[in-house]
């Protein structure tokens, strides 16, 4: 039998196809589009600023310990590599959460055989609004206090030297959770109940999670693999049995 955590990059490799599959690849250039613009303009800010964050985030070492920042100094750039990633994905579904939400419902319909070519309704789009935004800030919620927690360690001399591998942790996890929640949300899964799936999953999300985060973490791929993972997400959903204990998509009129 394969390890659970295996499965996470086939969900994703899975996503990838589907969304070039013709049925699918129109719902898929409205998000790619909101994040090749929101890509390009952070990509020249990072570019900008990148050595001066770095010598931010660097502890101030004595003269005697001076041969040490070479040492260290590439830790800190894997930090400052890691913030940026995710404020990049945190803006970017933020700002494409109802394409994302759409795509995943359309996603969902394929891959349950209804439809090799849903219809689409920017009508159907637009009401999907308020509640995929909603949801996005309940993410915000969720993640903003967790990361202000490690960006704080990352300041603190000694202890930063740990902060690299628990924003990576952390990063796997919220991958998880970050795409996840688009077909969860479809059929009105609460916050809680999602993370309570999630966790009785935990070794599928983690290998999903780590499986996205590697990718989007490739200039360039990342804009590919955004909706990619959202599509792998629904797929992850649909096999891991996640409409168990709910109803189907109610069809809208």
């Amino acid at each position: 039998m394969p390890l659970p955590a295996l499965s996470g990059p086939g969900y994703l490799a899975a996503g990838l196809r589907l969304i070039l599959s013709p049925g699918l690849r129109r719902f898929v250039l409205l998000p790619l589009t909101v994040n090749l613009l929101l890509f390009a303009t952070l990509l020249t800010l990072a570019f900008q600023q990148f050595g001066f964050w770095v010598d931010a985030l660097m502890p101030t070492l004595p003269d005697w310990l001076a041969f040490l920042e070479y040492l260290l100094w590439p830790l800190f750039v894997v930090l400052v590599l890691l913030i940026l990633f995710f404020s990049f994905t945190l803006l970017g579904n933020l700002i494409a959460a109802p394409f994302n939400g759409f795509l995943a419902e359309k996603v969902e319909t394929v891959v349950r055989g209804r439809d090799l070519a849903p219809p689409f309704s920017w009508g159907e789009l637009l009401a999907m609004l308020p509640r995929t935004l909603g949801r996005e800030l309940r993410k915000l919620g969720y993640f903003l206090p967790r990361a202000l927690g490690l960006l704080l360690l990352s300041l603190i001399p000694g202890l930063n030297l740990i902060a690299a591998p628990l924003w990576l942790l952390f990063g796997v996890w919220m991958m998880a959770v970050q795409y996840i929640d688009y077909p969860a949300d479809n059929h009105k899964m609460s916050w809680q109940t999602m993370l309570a799936w999630l966790r009785e999953k935990r070794w599928q999300s983690l290998g999903f999670g780590a499986a996205t985060y590697a990718a989007l973490l490739v200039p360039g791929l990342n804009i590919l693999l955004m909706p990619a993972a959202v599509a792998g997400a629904t797929v992850f959903w649909v096999r891991e049995e996640g409409l168990n204990r709910l109803d189907p998509i109610t069809p809208r009129p």
